[in-house]
């Protein structure tokens, strides 16, 4: 996996976010919006939050699907097993998987609330020292 040097700004752009497409995403579910909103909000918060880590950590994904970011995000951050599996499950959901027969399909009412429990699992997963520490050394 090719590292690149940490991007502080797309770190920062790609978290503040994440924390806002969830926000976001869980108001919708407490004013009782259509599950496909929160779901397809979340699912948004979750990528941002994946792509921030590999900022966070100078990582390139080889794509921005969940599976290519949790290969990325797996190498520098553990991943409890069950999160990686139910974060890269959601490819198939969209379809993502096959180029030729693109598919996205209808996400389960209780999809909704797993993608914004993922999304707290994952935004638990930011080292505060890391960010701390980029932060600094940007600042110089």
């Amino acid at each position: 996996m090719p590292a690149m040097e940490t991007d502080l700004e797309a770190f920062e752009e790609n978290y503040r976010d994440a924390l806002a497409y969830h926000r976001r995403a869980e108001q919708f579910l407490r004013q009782k919006q259509r599950l496909s909103l929160v779901f397809n909000v979340g699912s948004v918060a979750l990528e941002r939050y994946l792509v921030a880590l590999c900022h966070l950590y100078g990582l390139v994904p080889l794509n921005h699907n969940y599976i290519c970011l949790m290969n990325a995000v797996e190498t520098a951050v553990e991943v409890p097993k069950e999160l990686n599996k139910e974060i890269r499950s959601l490819d198939f959901i969209f379809g993502i998987c096959s180029l030729e027969d693109y598919f996205h399909g209808t996400p389960e009412p209780e999809d909704s609330a797993r993608v914004l429990n993922m999304c707290g699992k994952v935004r638990e997963l930011f080292d505060p020292a890391r960010i701390a520490l980029v932060r600094a050394a940007a600042a110089g």
